[in-house]
């Protein structure tokens, strides 16, 4: 089994799309009301939503980049805003905060090999 993308909710096509664009995204899907992306390493994918009524959205989305300092920095020089600059965390990874403009809360991130296995790991399995 593997994830295939998560899809978040929007309130601007444009400007959303837009701000994914400038986060360095490739778009392989472009309709009025659905956008989808893939990541420029893997092939992971997300989507967007255009969604008319009020949303909450309490998910946070996790992208992962090992130059994590230099890519908030070259995020700046384009005008994108974070609410927490990279910083190292207690469980491991570092990372930086953002909202895309439609609220939904980003994390930029680097764990290296704390990712997957980190000191804490444990193993559980169902059949």
């Amino acid at each position: 089994m593997n994830l295939n993308q998560i899809t978040l909710p929007v309130k601007q096509m444009p400007e959303a799309v837009n701000f994914y664009l400038k986060l360095g995204f490739t778009q392989i899907v472009d309709t009025p009301h659905y956008a989808r992306f893939q990541c420029p390493e893997g092939d992971a994918t997300f989507s967007l939503m255009l969604e008319s009524g009020d949303f909450s959205n309490g998910a946070v989305i996790y992208f992962e980049h090992r130059y994590l300092d230099d890519w908030v920095r070259k995020l700046k020089s384009i005008g994108i805003e974070f609410s927490q600059d990279p910083a190292d965390q207690d469980y491991l990874w570092r990372e930086a905060i953002l909202e895309d403009p439609s609220g939904n809360k980003i994390k930029l991130y680097w764990a290296g090999e704390n990712r997957l296995n980190p000191p804490w790991r444990v193993e559980r399995k169902t059949n």
